[in-house]
């Protein structure tokens, strides 16, 4: 059974740890004025038919919804958020070496943005700063495409005419077997594997804790409100992660130095 640790007790295990994963949620992204999902102000929370849109099938099948979606990815608050000092404190840690590798849901590009190396990055869920053509699989800059909204509502593929969308997994759809595979790799290969701000509630990325401690890692749940695997985890934080994650690398650091 898991307990609510000091910031000061998990920094010094972590000080003291082999290689660590860390898996982030759109919990670290909601300091950056982005919503999260599930939350108490989470999109899905306050608009539960939104989730809908999120389906892939709904999406090829209704023109409708394509214009919807294309509407509410040009009006996306990633395009004018910044990193906050959750994302920058990892990417200290990533710069220092401390960290395996980050596995992240958020398809916002904050950590990269922070300066993390993009190798070090898994997006599990894909990004939402490219376009992908559901036919030919053309590649796109999303402004390309978003720019092309003032005159098209439903913008479709320049090479083959195909239905495009954001190049990030929806519902009913698989996530991408080679991103997929190194996600599980860094679960298996790590000594601590860090969950943070993430519900821990969609798999198969939620399976990675259990893949974690499996291999014998130490589970560390940073999230503000409950999670599945808060039994399980040897420590959970509840403080507000863009106060605890900074807290924790600065001790880790401090200690390796």
């Amino acid at each position: 059974m898991a307990s609510t640790r000091d910031v000061v007790e998990v920094a010094a295990w972590l000080a003291d740890s082999g290689p660590i994963t860390v898996l982030t949620g759109a919990g670290i992204s909601t300091e950056s004025g982005i919503p999260d999902f599930r939350g108490p102000q989470g999109l899905w929370t306050n608009n539960p038919g939104a989730a809908a849109l999120f389906d892939i099938d709904t999406y090829l099948g209704d023109a409708n919804v394509r214009r919807r979606v294309w509407h509410m990815r040009r009006d996306h608050p990633a395009w004018t958020a910044h990193p906050n000092a959750a994302h920058r404190a990892l990417a200290d840690l990533a710069a220092a070496e401390r960290l395996r590798a980050i596995v992240t849901q958020n398809i916002d590009g904050l950590q990269q943005a922070a300066g993390t190396d993009p190798d070090s990055v898994i997006e599990v869920h894909g990004t939402l700063h490219w376009v992908v053509c559901l036919s030919c699989d053309l590649r796109t800059p999303t402004p390309e495409v978003l720019q092309r909204l003032e005159e098209e509502s439903d913008p479709r593929c320049l090479a083959c005419g195909g239905i495009q969308k954001a190049d990030t997994i929806s519902f009913g759809q698989r996530l991408k077997p080679d991103v997929l595979q190194a996600a599980v790799d860094a679960a298996q290969s790590c000594a601590a594997f860090v969950a943070i701000g993430t519900s821990l509630s969609v798999q198969p990325v939620a399976g990675l804790c259990d893949l974690a401690l499996d291999s014998g890692a130490t589970l560390i749940v940073v999230n503000e409100q409950p999670t599945p695997y808060d039994e399980q985890a040897d420590a959970v934080l509840r403080e507000p992660i863009g106060e605890v994650v900074p807290a924790l690398a600065e001790r880790m650091l401090s200690t390796v130095a």
